[in-house]
């Protein structure tokens, strides 16, 4: 799940200098479930922006609306006959649903309303912890479950460093909290399970070409398409 936060009120203000026909647009996927972008929030956004112009004296037309999804063409559709309404849209979805509206909206300014952090899961209610980086090549058989590309915050393939002690990882002094250890959680994961003869194996190389460093991935699934 892609997990966010709202913007701070100040920086959205900023993007909306000069227009007067505002929609605060919510998305009803990820960011929802973290309690960010679906449509209680964008409810409270927009009345939020309803009573800094009520002070400030400003009539500007402030709605909103949320969407299944704004990562999908098919709902964002549903706003074809109802975006020559607005000026300029807030969008509360990830940035993939913010540029997604953009390329289809093309004549109209789409501004980010939360900045989209990691995919992640939620811990306990208020709390989600980052869980995987989408490396593009999946390696969780080999490490028991535990992904060592995000939970080692060197990327190590091999490990632990001798950064680890205790079962944790020495930038827990620069973050102010501890922080697991990602090889120790392999190692304690595999023992449990009885592999822990996978933790003896070097890694095999992994094809880092599959990552972002290659520019837009794209997956295209001819059993799918129409």
């Amino acid at each position: 799940m892609i997990m966010a936060k709202a913007k701070p009120l100040e920086e959205i203000l900023s993007y909306l200098e000069g227009f007067q026909r505002i929609l605060v647009l919510g998305c009803n996927g990820c960011v929802a479930v973290c309690e960010a972008g679906g449509l209680k929030e964008a409810e409270v956004l927009a009345s939020a922006l309803r009573i800094q112009n009520m002070q400030a004296g400003d009539r500007r037309d402030i709605q909103e609306l949320s969407l299944t999804r704004q990562c999908d063409k098919e709902y964002l559709a549903e706003l074809k006959d109802k975006m020559d309404n607005y000026d300029a849209v807030v969008s509360l979805a990830c940035g993939a649903g913010v540029q997604f509206m953009a390329e289809m909206y093309t004549e109209k300014p789409i501004f980010p309303g939360v900045d989209t952090c990691f995919i992640g899961v939620t811990e306990e209610q208020g709390v989600w912890t980052e869980r995987c980086q989408a490396c593009g090549q999946c390696i969780l058989a080999e490490t028991g479950g535990i992904c060592p590309i995000m939970r080692c915050a060197k990327r190590m393939m091999n490990g632990p460093c001798g950064g680890s002690e205790k079962g944790k990882c020495e930038i827990s002094v620069l973050v102010g909290r501890d922080v697991d250890c990602g090889w120790h959680l392999i190692f304690e994961r595999l023992k449990k399970l009885g592999q822990i003869g996978r933790f003896a194996e070097p890694a095999l190389d992994k094809d880092w070409t599959l990552s972002r460093d290659g520019g837009p991935r794209l997956i295209i699934r001819e059993d799918v398409r129409p």
